[in-house]
């Protein structure tokens, strides 16, 4: 790293950089969309398999009772089912249902045409498209290291 690179530079200008642009994205609706609660469940339950609800709470640090809503709200719309635990029949576990993985897919569709729409707006050189191309492997080893 040459002397005028200093890290805690390139972190702070980074985590701002990439807050901004997670906070933006996050904040575009999409139709028939879910909701950041609904999206942070599904989103969990896609990664982590089956769980109940309340480990799924304490997994995103909220309330069993706000979870239980949202839950609620996801299995309405037929995006997570209950089903008895089947190591313990007195345990519920929720599981993401097909809809529930399409509508996650729909929602990261949007973001990604939402950024490539941002991308070929002409703001963009092809230099700028290239060095932003070359700058996704890393960020994502900076994420897998932190």
């Amino acid at each position: 790293m040459s002397d005028d690179l200093d890290p805690d530079g390139v972190a702070s200008v980074l985590l701002a950089s990439i807050s901004a642009l997670v906070r933006r994205v996050r904040q575009v609706p999409v139709e028939g969309g879910l909701t950041m609660p609904e999206r942070t469940a599904l989103s969990h339950l896609d990664r982590s398999g089956p769980t109940t609800s309340s480990a799924l709470a304490r997994e995103v640090q909220i309330t069993a009772q706000a979870m239980g809503a949202t839950l609620s709200a996801l299995q309405a719309r037929g995006l997570v089912e209950r089903r008895r635990d089947p190591n313990d029949g007195r345990r519920v576990v929720l599981t993401v249902t097909d809809a529930g993985l399409q509508a996650l897919k729909n929602k990261r569709n949007a973001r990604t045409e939402l950024i490539a729409r941002a991308l070929t707006g002409g703001t963009f050189t092809p230099t700028e498209l290239e060095q932003l191309a070359a700058a996704a492997p890393l960020l994502e080893r900076l994420a897998q290291n932190i």
